[in-house]
């Protein structure tokens, strides 16, 4: 029987030390995540959602559990297999961008494919990985900003920009980390626009973080965290 979620955590515990203190900040979490859903994990700060949100990408390790990607473990593979699942089947959305300074946009969105590929074989492929760095660009609204650099951005365009990088290697989903919280009201409801744009028109799943409970009522789906342990799932809004 096919896996009818695309990304699940399970068991998840994980704790920090701090001297001889040991600070639990995940208590057992299971979450799953149906594909071309907007899923919404909301919390206060120290709620345990960003470290939640690090496991599912592999950039942390739980202590306990296993976090699934489309019916296989990942958090446990080999290093070389989580550098892929990063670089090539999700894509992160970072509160505060993580744009390459001295890179221009196109640059930055580039650097996924650059990464992800030998030297020779982005040589050879360089053209068609520019047009679609061209096409990413184009498609949240910055193309005409393409070689400008983070430094020549506002806020806004620079988390576009970091959107279209998401989106270069064409993943299963996304993983936004309070894509709005470092934008004011009106530029935030606009990257709240397109993130959601781009899962209804390419059934794109995104699980998206934040603190701000209006922001989570725009979800399909609601996920609460509290002391480090999932509260409640509702669903946020109809869905056909």
């Amino acid at each position: 029987m096919k896996n009818e979620f695309v990304l699940q955590a399970c068991g998840i515990h994980k704790s920090y030390h701090k001297d001889r203190i040991e600070v639990p900040v995940l208590r057992g979490v299971d979450v799953n995540i149906t594909a071309g859903k907007v899923n919404a994990l909301v919390g206060r700060s120290g709620s345990g959602k960003s470290t939640l949100m690090h496991i599912l990408a592999t950039l942390d390790t739980p202590d306990t559990g296993e976090v699934i990607f489309q019916g296989q473990r990942i958090d446990n593979a080999s290093r070389a297999r989580r550098d892929a699942y990063r670089n090539r089947d999700i894509g992160i959305i970072f509160q505060f961008y993580h744009l390459l300074p001295e890179l221009s946009a196109i640059e930055n969105v580039l650097a996924p494919m650059m990464i992800g590929q030998s030297l020779w074989n982005y040589f050879r492929n360089r053209r068609e990985a520019r047009l679609r760095a061209e096409a990413m660009l184009d498609r949240v609204g910055l193309l005409h900003r393409a070689t400008h650099r983070p430094t020549e951005m506002s806020g806004g365009e620079m988390q576009r920009a970091a959107i279209a990088r998401a989106l270069m290697t064409d993943p299963k989903l996304l993983l936004a980390d309070e894509p709005t919280g470092n934008l004011d009201t009106d530029t935030g409801e606009t990257i709240l626009s397109l993130l959601d744009q781009l899962s209804r028109e390419e059934n794109l799943t995104i699980v998206m973080i934040t603190h701000d409970d209006a922001i989570a009522k725009s979800a399909d789906v609601c996920y609460r965290m509290q002391d480090g342990l999932l509260e409640t799932k509702k669903p946020s809004r109809n869905v056909a």
